[in-house]
């Protein structure tokens, strides 16, 4: 299983971090290591002092698929949760500033956190998008919607498929809407589809 994660997708999200609106989906991958799932707490890691959270929908491969035709990407998925990127911004930055792969701000263990799976027909009308929140000490930080993204759940697939066979049980992180910042130690987080919450876990 593999994780494969797609930055930059909203163009607040891209304006808010000071980076170029892409032409193309923007792709980087994380190890199975890096997931985190069934509520379990997130541990602050100790070479990071500026660890933020990016919720994004989350998708789940339903079989195998090699370049995918966008018209039949659909059928590759069906089943959604929403989940957090985790990010150490101050490790992404000083490897930016360099030229450098920044795998160790973004693929680190437990930095793939999901919820629970639902199944996209219950929580998608067909002629609207996922909504989506993130939720930090009982606030909510991050609002977002996947018919504002640049690039579709289908076009998504297709154009990673091109790179990497998609295998039953990946998952596909699609972006972040802006809003993202900080946590801290004893921080609590909850993300929501629509009204329904489908992870909530804290930061210890």
């Amino acid at each position: 299983m593999k994780i494969i994660c797609i930055g930059r997708n909203y163009s607040e999200h891209a304006k808010e971090l000071k980076n170029e609106i892409p032409d193309k989906p923007v792709v980087f991958l994380k190890p199975q290591t890096a997931l985190l799932k069934d509520n379990k707490p997130f541990y602050y890691p100790e070479w990071t002092k500026d660890l933020h959270y990016e919720a994004e929908v989350v998708l789940k491969v339903c079989k195998q698929g090699k370049y995918v035709d966008e018209k039949f990407a659909h059928k590759y998925f069906e089943e959604v949760t929403v989940g957090i990127d985790f990010t150490a911004r101050d490790l992404q930055s000083q490897q930016k500033a360099k030229g450098l792969p920044w795998e160790i701000a973004k693929a680190f263990d437990h930095s793939a956190v999901i919820g629970s799976f639902k199944k996209l027909t219950d929580v998608q009308p067909a002629d609207s998008g996922v909504a989506f929140s993130l939720q930090l000490n009982g606030k909510t930080v991050q609002q977002g919607n996947t018919a504002d993204m640049m690039f579709s759940f289908s076009q998504i697939i297709a154009y990673a498929s091109q790179f990497f066979t998609l295998q039953t049980g990946d998952l596909i992180f699609t972006g972040t809407p802006a809003g993202v910042g900080p946590v801290n130690i004893g921080d609590r987080l909850q993300g929501f589809i629509d009204t329904e919450c489908l992870f909530d876990f804290e930061v210890k």
